[in-house]
This record gives structure tokens, sequence and C-alpha cells, in this order.
């Protein structure tokens, strides 16, 4: 075994190349803005080599760092006023804390200066469960999670004492905070099915107003979530979405009457939604196929109207008050953007322009529960048989779309081709794709991965004796997975911040993911013990061949420490090929050297171990 603590860098004097570049560039995200100031706005940017914080005036055009902590801050909520800003305080990325809060204040001379105070005095650290603040400046409705209360709900008035109005065993969070400060959304799922919330309307003292419940008895279960209460005080319609018609639409419904508005909109993919600030319309957002469009939908003509934007991915998109609508966007080809319907580019950070990579191909292949959706990148100008990277997505109940992302583009920039998989449980598929994985956990997506994989070589574009499977969390517990179960499949495994062994990772696990696996799995390692065994990579150690490699947040609550080692442990006791390298954070890095450090001792371990080049890059294209 070798434990990975350096990584080779670029000697002093070196052009850097274009892979790290687009680690380095800054950028930012779509800012929020306050509902009663929209001049005041609050992004995240990583400006300083690690992603924080930051307020930003758009009527004098200042900016500020608002956080400044070592591993970096990116949970921050502006209040509707635009007085304060709260961010969540975690230790070294564990997600276990308290809400802090500062004056939004633009003064230069705090950043990150400890003018910040505890947002919510009275309630003990916990995990994160949701946040809606009032219009009041003085109100706000906190989620919390904890192993010991399970999901809690609390108002927290500013001179008062926290008065909890929610507790449930299973998980639970906030959905919204009506304008007038009278109606409270929670998201639920006390009937112990995590993946297909039920809907609840509290009032400030915690008596209910409705209920909406789309779960279904058997084998169908149907999920809600809260989109937002419509942007008008005394206006009872709450904005939701569902899965009635096998994938997720919006529809109003108003809680003081019970009458739900079903939209219909009549797009083939999945659609979420928000209002309008004037609560007249609806800013649509329709997923179909790894891309991703917007459109406006006036509630009063049902008009559907598409709003303009390029090929690619829509990251987040927001309506402001003028009729303008802001929008992040990418594509596998471009970096991300934040752009205005009026033509402007609304945030352009200054420094070092990030590189541009190439184009995805789409790949549909047939699988044995039906067509799988996989992107194709590969090297400008290059010819097949490649060495192939399949690069699998985390959630599980997630996609990779026609979007940019550093690191597919790093493996293209060493000559490698990559491949990503649309697997059952993605979602952007159908809610039938989505809720397929729950039948052969782990095991059905190895089978789309597979079929994939069994695709890329007999179409020439991969070379069957250089196949690396890697990914992080969820991809990263399918990595070690699929080393074990396909052992002959792949050359390589790198897994990040992955589960190992099934079992502990459940016991040792956030609350909420406890709840998320007993979904998954039907039940506890004790219930169902023969479920968790067929699904853990440790049941599989002593059948891996390749070399592997991973890498663990010592920090991590998702996916931690514990049972990371013990399934290392295993495979140092058979002597097998392989290298871990432990880093102190969480479930994953917010800082940028520390990922770059990553990213090279990945690049790495492919070199050694397949004979492909290590560093040495010109452009898009290895130089062999």
């Amino acid at each position: 075994m070798t434990e990975s603590n350096e990584s080779p860098s670029p000697q002093r004097g070196e052009e850097m190349p274009d892979w790290e570049k687009r680690f380095r560039a800054p950028r930012v995200s779509l800012p929020d803005w306050a509902e009663d100031a929209p001049h005041r706005s609050l992004f995240v940017s990583n400006a300083t080599g690690t992603y924080e914080l930051y307020a930003w005036d758009r009527a004098t055009g200042r900016q500020r760092q608002v956080t400044n902590r070592a591993n970096g801050t990116t949970d921050g909520v502006l209040s509707p006023d635009g007085e304060w800003i709260w961010w969540f305080d975690d230790t070294d990325g564990d997600e276990f804390g308290i809400w802090r809060r500062q004056a939004f204040t633009l003064d230069a001379s705090r950043t990150g200066s400890g003018a910040d105070e505890p947002a919510a005095p009275g309630l003990e650290p916990s995990y994160p469960a949701g946040l809606a603040l009032g219009r009041d400046g003085r109100t706000a409705v906190v989620g919390r999670s904890t192993d010991q209360d399970g999901s809690t709900i609390h108002l927290v008035r500013t001179g008062q004492d926290p008065v909890e109005i929610y507790r449930h065993p299973e998980s639970a969070g906030v959905g919204d905070f009506s304008h007038d400060g009278l109606l409270i959304a929670v998201e639920h799922t006390e009937h112990g099915d995590a993946m297909h919330s039920a809907l609840r309307v509290l009032r400030p003292d915690g008596s209910t107003v409705a209920e909406l419940d789309d779960t279904r008895g058997g084998t169908v279960e149907l999920g809600l979530e809260v989109l937002g209460f419509a942007p008008v005080v005394g206006d009872t319609r709450l904005l939701i979405g569902h899965q009635r018609r096998g994938r997720w639409e919006p529809l109003v419904w108003d809680v003081a009457s019970g009458e739900e508005t079903d939209l219909e909109l009549e797009l083939p993919g999945d659609v979420a939604a928000e209002w309008y600030p004037d609560g007249s319309a609806l800013l649509v957002v329709h997923g179909f196929e790894a891309r991703s469009e917007l459109f406006r939908y006036d509630l009063a003509t049902r008009e559907l109207r598409r709003v303009p934007t390029p090929p690619g991915t829509v990251s987040g998109a927001t309506a402001r008050p003028d009729g303008t609508v802001e929008f992040l966007w990418s594509s596998a080809a471009e970096p991300p953007v934040v752009r205005s319907t009026s033509g402007e580019v609304v945030l352009d950070p200054p420094g070092m322009r990030c590189p541009g990579s190439v184009p995805v191909e789409d790949v549909w292949v047939e699988g044995p529960g039906g067509r799988i959706h996989a992107l194709v990148q590969r090297p400008a100008g290059s010819s097949g048989p490649l060495p192939t990277v399949f690069d699998i997505h985390g959630g599980p109940t997630w996609h990779d779309s026609d979007s940019f992302a550093a690191g597919p583009a790093a493996w293209v920039d060493h000559g490698y081709a990559v491949v990503r998989v649309n697997y059952r449980g993605s979602t952007g598929y159908g809610r039938a794709w989505t809720d397929a994985l729950r039948h052969r956990v782990g095991l059905i997506e190895l089978e789309d991965i597979a079929a994939v994989r069994e695709w890329a070589v007999s179409s020439g574009l991969a070379d069957p004796e250089r196949i690396v499977l890697t990914g992080g969390s969820w991809g990263g517990y399918l990595t070690l997975l699929g080393l074990g179960v396909q052992p002959t499949a792949w050359t390589i495994g790198i897994a990040a911040v992955p589960v190992a062994d099934y079992v502990t990772a459940y016991h040792d696990e956030m609350e909420s993911l406890k709840a998320l696996d007993r979904t998954l799995l039907g039940g506890t390692p004790e219930e169902v013990p023969e479920h968790f065994e067929a699904s853990s990579p440790l049941t599989y150690v002593d059948a891996v061949k390749a070399p592997v490699y991973i890498s663990a947040g010592v920090n991590d609550p998702r996916c931690p420490i514990r049972q990371v080692e013990n399934y290392v442990d295993r495979l140092a006791a058979r002597d097998a090929v392989h290298e871990v390298y432990r880093y102190d954070a969480g479930h994953g890095s917010l800082v940028v050297e520390e990922r770059l450090k990553q990213v090279r001792l990945e690049l790495d371990f492919a070199a050694r171990h397949l004979g492909t080049a290590s560093g040495e890059v010109r452009g898009a294209t290895t130089v062999a």
C-alpha cells in the first residue's frame, strides 16, 4: 500500500496547463437577491482560492467577502429585507454546526472579521434541514437534524427563545415561509419513504393548515416538493412539484381552499418552476436528455413562451423585478457564466479566464432496463481505441448533463476519452428510471455501466486494456462495488469519498442518509442484512484485481472515514495494490489547491498503472 501525500506539480517557470487553469479560474454562482431590496445580492466565489460567500450591492457595484474559513463556505441565505446574511458554520466540513449571521454592510474592512453572531441562540448544533427567513427581518424557520432528535423545526424570533413547531424521527425539512409570515411549508417523510416526501403546511404555532400526500401503497410511490409560496402578502397559493404523470411537474396548490391547479405544460422532461416577483407568472426550467431550457408561463392566459438560452445546461435561474431573467449557463465545451436576458453578463469575475474544453457526444445504448443515455468526450482530432475513463456521477438521484466540468476536461487534456453514464437511478429520465435502483441497490446501476462499457469497446472508442472506473460519493461507491462485482472489466479504479463498507457507513453517517438507506435497502442492517451484504463493496473486496486509489475526507458525515478504513484494511491484508489519500475536510473540498492536489494524484496514479502521459499537455491533446 502507498500512502499518497505529495503530488506532482508544474515546476517553477513552466506554463500552467489548461486543465489546471480550469480549477484556478475565478468562478461565481448565480446571485441570490433580496425580495424587498433587489439591489442587494449574495453569491459564492472561489476568487481567494477557497469558495466563500460574497455580498454585492448592484447599485454601487461594491462587493465584499462575507466569510473567511479555512475549509470554505457555500451555505448562505440573504434575508428578504436585504439587511442580514445567514451562513452555516460547521467544523472542517463535517456539516454539523449552527447558523450565524452578519449585517449586509459593504464596509471593506469587514472581510470575515468576526462581526458574526449566532443567528438562532438557544439551538444546539445540528445538521441543517432547511431555512426560511421572514420579511420582517426578525423571524426565521430553522430545520434541524440530529441522531438523537430526528428532525425538528423551530420558529426563531430575535430576542426570544426558539419555539419547536415540528418533531419526527424520520427526515423532514423546511420548504418555505409565506410572505405574510402566517404559513410554513414542510416536506416530510413520516411514512418512512425518504425518496418521496409528503407536504404539510403549518401555522407559526405548529398547528396544521393543510396536508398533501401523494405516496401510494404497494410498489408505486410518488413524491412532492415545495417550490415556494406566491410572493404576495396574503396569497395562500403554494407552488409545488409532483410526479403524478411519471416525471416532475409543477402545480399550484391553494392551501386555504385546497384547490389544485394542474399546469399540464406537456413538456417531455422534468419541469421545475419559481414565481415571477409579482406572482402573475412562473419561470419554468425544463430538463430533458441532459440539457435544459427556460420558459415563461403566464398563469392567466396559460401561455408558455420560451426564454432564449444557448444550447447546454441552465444550472440556476431567477426572474428579476424588472422582468429580466438571470441564469447560470454552461456547456461541456464552454465554461459557466451568469447571463441575463437583457444580453448582459451579470457577473464577470476578474482574473484568469477559464479555458474551454471539447463538446459532448450523445450515445444511446440498449441496456437490461431500457435505453441508457451516455455523454462522451474525446480529445480533439483523436481516433480510438483510447484509454477511457468511466466517470460515474454521485447522488444517486442526480444526472450528468451537457455542462462544464473541470474534472472530465482534465482527463481529456491528458489523452483520455471520458464516458459519463446516466444509469438507472439518475434523474431526468422519468420517475420509473430513477426509482428502479431500489430493487438491487448498486448492482442495477453497474449493469447499465457495463452495457455502455461494452458499447465503448465494440465501437472502437475504448482500449479494453486501459479503462478507468472512477467517481465521487455514490460514484465512488459504484467504483468500489464495480471493481469487486466486475473484476475483469476495469483496469484501475479511482474512488473519491466512497461508501466502501455499507453496514459501517450506515451506523456512522448523518441521520438523513440513514433514512435514505432504509428506503433504498428496505430497512436497517439488522432488519435486512442480506440487502446490505449484496450491495456493499466490502462483500466483494477479495475479488478485486485492479489497482485501487481511494481519497477520503476525515470529517465526512456522508461517507465516514471508519468504513473506508475497514475496506482499506481488507485490501492491505491480501497485499492488493492500492493507494489511499486522506485529507482534513468533509465530503469533498472547497479549497482550490486541495482539489488540484487530488486531481494530480489521480492523474499520476492512472499514468503509472496505464502507461499514459502524466502531465505533459499541450492545449486539449496529450503529447505522447
